[in-house]
């Protein structure tokens, strides 16, 4: 089985080139994050991802979880990988130092964090949930909760859940029916929580749950959902662990992937109620947990890349060492990664995972520009670019991690689908991916209502403008020589087009109210197919032009990117074309035609 090496030399670009990090550390709240300590950074967290974590991940999947009553067992090796991370500080990277963290940039964090969910995304779900826990009692918490609890959960002394879905209330939280009863300084939680991840383990002393809840006298709907802070231990006069609160596992999930990581059904005030704090106002619950939800989903988006990244780098060891056949222009029988066939493949594995790379960690870029830039009208349109690239990154970049996770098994051949070789796993691993932090569906509909038809496409057209600018410098770069002149011309025509779905969309959801539901994932996915070309033409631009890179870096670069528009790129016609038809096909069947072809 193939071992993890985390592309360093990739992520060290990418932050460079995408994300623009050496112009965020020029900021005083970043000057630390000079170009030795993010190489500093990277090089340690690639070895921990590679050296602990990564051997963990097939033992792990293999022996899963055990649940005794009230507690999950993890499988060996977890806990003191946890145990290691904890020692690094690793949670800490990005949070403010009043409360313990390092205050280096968050997209610095999200190429740690890749590393972390490529290496053993079980094990990796814990800490991007504790993350996603300080983010949101960050925003919203009162200064007592924030000085109570934050401190441990950035040190990763304690860890952090998401309590949002019920038996009855899935996607849609508004019929949620955990019930929050007012006492004098505190409130009494009761009511069952399902999916949630990581709800008990035996990693961390301590869990902080974050639950959405009602109060007797909230409106209905979703306008009624109030959020609240419930630890599994109530903190001690000294801030640490003391009574068990009344919340406990009931039982955990079987399912198809990441067997390691616990998804538990959780159930709260069993006897009397669970104690939990109000974070921000009442019945604003969903205002402050969509920080913690947006974080989440880029988070998830991340751990598309980070799988594809392990598929990808599983497939190409395989492919390198597996003799089969003679390929053409060979003498004799030698490894298959010399077919054209494979070669194709792996390429589309790579080009997918670097484009998705550095679209991810551009977004992410854009939530620290916004955070500390103190022009307001730069923080705003920082804010907009962030808001409409999340779907598109959560979207895509999962959509794409099961076409890689599956070629990865398929490179393997019949072996691929014999568990022993690992392919599997990945493949089984990132089905999750596009289902939780809101399903696609949601995400593609996030994407046409709130961010384009919403502002009426304001924010759209300021990316479009954006990468129209990028186009024009690479055609004027004068790189004629690396083809890099026709590649901005294809993705000039792709954008023409994409503004094109755009103005479709715009024009005819009023007259066709089913329109965004029937069509808003092509235009995601479209999205994401030419949002990831034009990465690739900044990353070629840019290598040309960087003496830092190696000359195979700069051609392998070149490689790929010519790759991605020649064989991916065109996928972006097929969704525009599937878009402008309209819902009329999507719609057309009757309830009782659904089951018609069985008699």
């Amino acid at each position: 089985m193939a071992e993890y090496r985390a592309p360093v030399a990739d992520m060290r670009f990418t932050l460079k080139h995408a994300a623009g990090l050496q112009r965020l550390a020029q900021l005083p709240q970043f000057e630390d994050a000079s170009e030795d300590m993010v190489s500093a950074i990277l090089e340690e967290a690639g070895r921990i991802a590679g050296e602990v974590l990564a051997p963990l991940n097939s033992s792990g999947d293999q022996q899963g979880l055990q649940q005794q009553d009230t507690d999950v067992k993890t499988p060996p090796g977890f806990q003191e990988a946890y145990q290691a991370f904890i020692e690094g500080g690793w949670g800490s990277l990005q949070f403010d130092p009043a409360h313990g963290g390092q205050g280096l940039p968050y997209v610095l964090s999200i190429a740690v964090m890749e590393m972390w969910q490529a290496a053993n995304m079980s094990w990796g779900l814990c800490p991007l949930l504790t993350q996603g826990a300080v983010e949101a009692l960050a925003c919203s918490a009162s200064e007592e909760l924030q000085q109570r609890y934050l401190p441990k959960l950035i040190s990763g002394e304690w860890t952090g859940t998401m309590n949002l879905t019920e038996p009855a209330a899935g996607s849609d939280l508004s019929v949620i029916r955990t019930k929050a009863e007012p006492q004098d300084d505190h409130y009494l939680i009761s009511g069952q929580k399902i999916f949630i991840t990581w709800g008990e383990h035996d990693m961390a002393e301590n869990i902080v749950h974050l639950v959405l809840a009602r109060l007797p006298d909230a409106p209905p709907g979703v306008k009624g959902i109030s959020l609240f802070l419930v630890p599994k231990f109530l903190p001690d006069a000294a801030g640490n662990p003391g009574t068990r609160n009344d919340c406990q596992v009931v039982s955990l999930e079987h399912k198809l992937g990441i067997h390691a990581s616990p998804t538990c059904v959780m159930s709260y005030g069993d006897n009397g109620g669970a104690i939990g704090y109000l974070v921000g106002a009442e019945n604003q619950g969903l205002v402050c947990m969509f920080k913690m939800m947006n974080n989440a989903r880029l988070a998830v988006g991340l751990q598309g890349v980070a799988i594809a990244e392990r598929a990808y780098q599983h497939a190409v060891g395989f492919a390198r060492e597996r003799v089969q056949g003679r390929a053409v222009g060979f003498d004799q029988a030698g490894p298959i990664i010399r077919h054209a066939d494979v070669q194709r493949m792996l390429l589309t594995m790579r080009a997918l995972t670097e484009a998705g790379r550095a679209l991810t960690y551009d977004a992410c870029a854009s939530i620290d520009w916004a955070g500390q830039n103190q022009h307001v009208g730069l923080r705003e349109q920082h804010n907009v670019r962030a808001a409409l690239l999340t779907p598109i990154v959560k979207g895509w970049c999962t959509e794409f991690a099961q076409e890689v996770t599956s070629l990865g098994v398929q490179v393997h051949g019949g072996m691929g689908f014999i568990e022993e070789t690992g392919a599997a796993q990945y493949y089984r691993d990132a089905r999750i991916l596009p289902i939780y932090e809101g399903t696609n569906g949601i995400q593609a509909m996030d994407l046409v209502g709130r961010k384009l038809i919403h502002d009426s496409a304001a924010g759209f057209h300021q990316l479009v403008a954006e990468i129209n600018a990028d186009i024009a410098q690479a055609e004027a770069a004068g790189f004629d020589a690396e083809g890099l002149k026709g590649i901005a011309t294809k993705l000039r025509a792709a954008v023409q087009n994409w503004q094109v779905s755009a103005e479709y969309l715009l024009h005819n959801q009023s007259d066709d109210p089913q329109l965004a539901g029937a069509v808003a994932q092509h235009f995601l996915m479209q999205s994401g197919y030419v949002c990831g070309g034009w990465q690739l033409l900044r990353q070629a631009v840019a290598c040309l032009s960087d003496n830092d890179c190696s000359q195979q870096f700069k051609d392998s670069k070149l490689k790929v990117c010519h790759f991605y528009f020649q064989q991916i790129l065109p996928r972006t016609q097929g969704h525009a074309d599937s878009l402008q038809q309209g819902s009329g096909a999507v719609i057309a069947m009757t309830e009782e035609e659904w089951l018609s072809s069985v008699g």
